[in-house]
């Protein structure tokens, strides 16, 4: 039997104020994000939604990279009622086989509850995190 499920990086496609009431409401990572910060980050990001036959987003990833060197994975989410399903596998294999991200050198991510999903992908927690800088706005 056919995946009933697709991915896509057409941003036409994207369904904004799903992705918005989501992140905002539901992550424990965005809570109260504003839809003109979600929209930005979109115009500046790799985009990928998850879509069931019909078109119906329900899930989203995004990756902010130089095309290049590095890429930081973020926003992942698949909505509850559609998980255990293997989206969230599905969405991730997209993002690293995409064409433009074959030259990355090095990826990024955080994540509090996922760490089996990204290990499967290769992903591996940070050996030396004295190394690793961050500044909050």
């Amino acid at each position: 039997m056919d995946n009933p499920f697709f991915v896509s990086t057409d941003k036409s496609q994207l369904d904004l104020p799903m992705i918005h009431e989501f992140l905002s409401k539901r992550s424990y990572w965005a809570k109260d994000r504003t839809i003109d910060a979600v929209q930005r980050s979109i115009d500046n990001s790799l985009c990928f939604g998850v879509y069931t036959g019909s078109g119906k987003q329900v899930g989203f990833g995004r990756v902010v990279t130089d095309y290049t060197i590095f890429g930081w994975l973020m926003d992942v989410f698949i909505t509850e009622t559609h998980r255990g399903h293997g989206l969230g596998k599905m969405l991730l294999q997209a993002v690293m086989s995409h064409p433009e991200l074959q030259t990355l050198k090095r990826w990024g991510l955080v994540t509090k509850d996922a760490h089996s999903l990204y290990e499967k992908a290769g992903f591996v927690v940070v050996e030396n995190p004295e190394r690793m800088m961050e500044k909050l706005g």
